[in-house]
């Protein structure tokens, strides 16, 4: 038997699909559900939050909950390309970009194999659609392959001076996770904490081995795709006789 939890949220859901609650409509106080529903106010809010990992509604603190408007998705590609060919598109959305200069330790010194304090610079990357927040990235490079921070740059300008300061590069390595979000990645993107999110660390490296660039993207799961393309190698050697 459905808990009262499930019943809500199913009634919920089957308002937001039919139409008779619309995108951007604000849901009535909780204090107002708990009573329509007769449950306790824990109980209408467990059901809420099932409805906000789905990514259906959104709480904005101070204001109440929201039936999300549907999120423009973006794909992200990795497997076989060229290192300087680009993950995302995200021409769709505005990017605000802050730099920021600081030092390498922990998972961050091992992933550029570089010495515990060695001196980086931070590229921080918040994707919004309209005043949403989207998509969130922390680029990592050494100080001499960054662009000069003296006044800021657009974020295509960030990645045309990147890819122009930077060595021929050789090798790109991805590893992707799902997990839940931090709470500071939760509050900066305005998800509930229990929506899981793609996980991507890439390394590059050059030709020489050093590791030019690490970035560490978080990508919500209700609005991120990732497709990977295995290129194979075809013999074309004649058959012997």
């Amino acid at each position: 038997m459905p808990s009262r939890r499930d019943t809500i949220a199913d009634d919920l859901r089957d308002r937001i699909a039919s139409g008779r609650l619309k995108p951007g409509d604000r849901l009535p106080s909780e204090a107002h559900l708990a009573a329509q529903y007769m449950v306790s106010t824990p109980t209408l809010r467990n059901a809420l939050a099932v409805l906000q990992a789905e990514g259906l509604v959104e709480k904005v603190h101070g204001k109440g909950n929201f039936v999300r408007r549907p999120a423009r998705r973006i794909t992200y590609v990795g497997g076989a390309r060229t290192p300087d060919t680009p993950v995302m598109d995200l021409a769709p959305l505005s990017v605000t970009v802050r730099t920021t200069r600081v030092r390498a330790r922990g998972h961050l010194a091992a992933l550029l194999k570089m010495p515990t304090g060695s001196p980086l610079t931070e590229i921080l990357c918040l994707g919004h659609e309209g005043e949403r927040p989207h998509s969130l990235a922390h680029i990592y490079v050494p100080c001499d392959l960054a662009p000069a921070a003296r006044e800021p740059l657009p974020y295509e300008a960030v990645l045309r001076r990147l890819i122009e300061l930077r060595p021929p590069l050789a090798e790109v390595r991805e590893e992707i996770s799902v997990r839940l979000p931090t709470p500071e990645e939760a509050s900066t993107l305005r998800i509930s904490s229990a929506l899981a999110v793609l996980a991507i660390t890439r390394q590059t490296a050059d030709t020489t081995g050093r590791v030019v660039e690490a970035a560490l993207l978080v990508l919500p799961g209700d609005r991120a795709d990732a497709v990977f393309t295995t290129h194979h190698a075809i013999d074309e050697r004649p058959a012997e006789a």
